[in-house]
């Protein structure tokens, strides 16, 4: 057999072979746990290193670059740090209790795109690992006839509308256990399925789908309560929870500074094996935007464009590209300081920078980039799932008859103090 010459190898090894992996079942969870952190960027090459590849080198190498952009790694910043801080030590202190019962649950709150749900994995999956550890030692060999599946975290999405069966097969389709016909049957079914798989954590996104004024949703989140009773640890995620009615007949206890869900009452979702009904328990932790109103907020987002532009493969990239002159002012009136909105900028003006051949990014090139958001198909605008993008952003204008030395950073300037968002 006549080996490929080096430049024709068929080997590209950044791209992904077959579909993402899907978190809500837990073999997807499995692979995007182990698989987080490991793309590997393309290479920094100079020009006149481009330049001498040939034409099907270059495209592999455009074609990495462009892969490099849209697998950015994810990038704590001091919210981040707090919520994922937050979430790890409840998960170990809940995994480490010996006595049973309730153990109270955390909401994890902010705006669309704000990064939430990949906060929350990122921290659970940290949790995993240790946990995983830790139990190679304390689990007993599998044998035939048990469940031998072990799953200290189940991640599932909330269905649009939310009822009580609805969320029992989602919760069932984690373990990929079959649904029974009736309700009750499926609520036994969930508690054993998390009980039988050493479930520790139950992430359940999307949370403020659900629509009090439904007599479905309140037995759903009546459900949601009960699954307190497991040794579980939930985690509610969801846009703007003060204002969407989940905390309703919910109140504060001044001594713990914890949300208290009184009793659950009995409504469809009942389930005779909670018989003791106690108090819930939630801690709220709020995922926020970019402030630009203080020198500290400036100073973190500084620091997130400056990670930004180290991950970045433009040809004609600077050092200080994203985060001197009236660059940092202009992509935080674009994007609000939301996250998910600032990456899909970056992400659509580098493609765009790379096929017209200016290779790098500018407030006129990001001028003429739209912020797309993608396939919107699985949100929910309602329930505040799709932020409201900032529009007629003008790029800030250079001085008559001078070319564009980079202009004065006036990033630490008085602004009035702009907040970063709304919701």
């Amino acid at each position: 057999m006549t080996e490929l010459p080096a430049d024709e190898s068929p080997i590209v090894p950044f791209l992904r072979a077959g579909p993402p992996p899907d978190r809500t079942r837990w073999e997807g969870w499995q692979q995007w746990r182990a698989m987080r952190g490991t793309f590997t960027p393309a290479p920094r090459l100079s020009l006149q290193e481009y330049s001498a590849l040939s034409p099907r080198r270059k495209a592999l190498h455009d074609l990495h670059r462009t892969a490099t952009h849209v697998n950015m790694r994810l990038q704590e910043t001091p919210m981040s740090q707090r919520v994922s801080g937050f979430l790890r030590g409840r998960l170990q202190n809940n995994a480490v209790k010996f006595m049973p019962g309730t153990r109270d649950g955390l909401m994890i709150n902010g705006g669309g795109f704000q990064g939430k749900t990949e906060t929350a994995c990122d921290a659970a999956a940290t949790f995993e690992d240790l946990w995983r550890d830790v139990h190679r030692q304390l689990l007993p060999r599998p044998f035939p006839g048990t469940r031998d599946v072990f799953v200290p975290v189940a991640y599932c999405r909330l269905p649009v509308r939310a009822a009580p069966k609805a969320l029992c097969k989602t919760i069932l389709d984690v373990y990929g256990d079959p649904y029974p016909k009736n309700l009750d049957d499926l609520i036994r079914a969930v508690r054993d399925a998390i009980r039988d798989h050493n479930t520790t954590a139950l992430l359940l996104d999307d949370i403020t789908r659900l629509r009090l004024h439904r007599e479905d949703d309140q037995d759903t989140l009546d459900l949601i309560r009960e699954l307190m009773d497991l040794n579980v640890t939930l985690v509610l995620i969801g846009v703007d929870i003060p204002h969407s009615g989940l905390l309703r007949d919910a109140y504060i206890d001044t001594a713990t500074g914890q949300w208290v869900f009184p009793e659950v009452k009995r409504g469809k979702s009942h389930n005779s094996a909670a018989a003791t009904q106690t108090e819930r328990r939630f801690d709220m932790v709020d995922l926020d935007p970019f402030d630009y109103a203080t020198p500290a907020g400036i100073t973190a987002f500084l620091e997130h464009l400056a990670g930004i532009e180290d991950q970045l493969r433009l040809f004609g990239s600077f050092d200080g590209m994203l985060t001197t002159g009236a660059m940092p002012e202009y992509l935080f009136r674009r994007t609000r300081g939301i996250i998910g909105l600032l990456r899909r900028l970056i992400e659509d003006g580098c493609t765009e920078a790379i096929t017209t051949g200016e290779e790098r990014l500018t407030p006129e090139l990001l001028a003429r980039t739209p912020i797309r958001l993608g396939n919107l198909a699985d949100l929910d605008p309602e329930a505040g799932e799709v932020p409201d993008i900032p529009a007629d952003v003008r790029p800030p204008r250079q001085p008559e008859g001078k070319k564009s030395p980079k202009p004065r950073n006036t990033v630490f300037d008085d602004h009035g103090g702009i907040q970063a968002a709304d919701g």
